[in-house]
């Protein structure tokens, strides 16, 4: 059974940084993509960056130079580091992997972005 679980969230103040770390365990032997989503207070869940375990990252607009995606070597763990923060990147960051035809969650970490 693969499992997610993400760290690193929190309070952060306009323009301060956060780092997001998701470990997976379980079988993802073999290619497979883990992201990062986030859904904000009444709206839909939306992709904010994904890398694949070979391959070119993915950035949502918002994300494109303020976020970077990366993985360990292992490819276990995935991190979102997260500069420049605005409020409304406020939201619940999601940790997602896909392998061989299915999609797994994690439970979700808050990130408040508020003075």
């Amino acid at each position: 059974q693969v499992q997610l679980v993400e760290s690193g969230g929190g309070l952060v103040q306009p323009g301060g940084s956060l780092r997001l770390s998701c470990v997976a365990s379980g079988n993802i032997f073999g290619f497979n993509v883990m992201g990062w989503y986030r859904q904000a207070p009444g709206k839909e869940r939306e992709l904010v960056a994904r890398i694949p375990s070979t391959g070119s990252t993915t950035y949502a607009d918002s994300a494109k130079g303020r976020f970077t995606i990366s993985r360990d070597n292992a490819g276990r763990k995935v991190y979102l580091q997260m500069n420049s923060l605005k409020s409304e990147d406020t939201a619940v960051y999601y940790c997602n992997l896909r392998h061989i035809g299915r999609e797994y969650w994690g439970k979700g970490t808050l990130v408040t972005v508020s003075s």
